[in-house]
């Protein structure tokens, strides 16, 4: 399969951003022993400038609930085996009542494994991504949304780039000793894999002719979109 361009995408007038990850949709194995700026999904910039001091539930959390929780088989629809909780916006989120009981903290940080939420053999979230949503239910768990001052597709690497978007929108399904999929895309070789055979190009445009990701949110922003395919279109180089 060819690549897309980015620019011939646009020129079609029908942004059809769909490059097709032909990774598998994230679903959940058994337990043994698992842009859209206003919409409330997508992570898009909008509202104030971004402050340093403050978490964002568009640009910072949600993307992490998304890759980690929100994934098919899970919390991405509300039913009786997931205790009617589904985790794919804002306010999906808050009218579960897991934020304001405590119960999100602590499924997150849960020591027993049978209890930890993602469950096993998915990945735990990191450290880092643990204090960033309890730092954003500390600041009053708002449905908060910032706009970044710079959108840099001059600079794009693999290092400075691409790695903190996987890190954040990919991981939560496609790390780990079991990646859904049987993709794993923590190491450069595995994203240039599937960067040059088209399947991420379509899967984070989310052209029709490939599978979305991130599956159960809407297109990413736009800068982002865009900062994948000028890496892809470069030759997925791992600078």
């Amino acid at each position: 399969m060819r690549t897309i361009s980015f620019q011939s995408l646009i020129t079609g007038g029908a942004i059809s951003l769909s490059l097709t990850f032909g990774l598998a949709a994230c679903q959940h194995e058994p337990i043994v022993g698992p842009v859209d700026p206003g919409g409330g999904n997508g992570g898009g910039g909008g509202g104030t400038n971004c402050d340093p001091n403050t978490v964002y539930f568009q640009q910072q959390v949600l993307p992490i609930l998304i890759s980690n929780c929100a994934v098919p088989g899970c919390h991405n629809t509300a039913t009786d085996d997931n205790d009617w909780i589904q985790i794919t916006n804002y306010n999906s989120l808050m009218n579960s009542g897991i934020v304001q009981n405590g119960d999100l903290m602590e499924a997150i940080t849960e020591s027993n494994p049978n209890d930890l939420m993602p469950p096993p053999p998915q990945a735990p979230l990191t450290a880092s991504q643990i204090a960033l949503i309890n730092t954003w239910i500390q600041q009053g768990a708002q449905n908060n949304s910032c706009a970044s001052s710079v959108c840099d597709t001059l600079n794009v690497t693999y290092s400075g780039s691409i790695v903190p978007l996987i890190q954040q929108r990919c991981l939560g399904c496609h790390s780990g000793g079991s990646p859904q999929g049987g993709i794993n895309l923590s190491t450069w070789s595995a994203v240039n894999a599937v960067a040059a055979d088209g399947r991420l190009g379509r899967s984070v445009t989310h052209d029709p002719t490939g599978i979305p990701m991130p599956p159960s949110s809407p297109i990413m922003p736009t800068c982002e979109v865009r900062t994948f395919m000028i890496w892809i279109d470069a030759g997925a180089p791992n600078n």
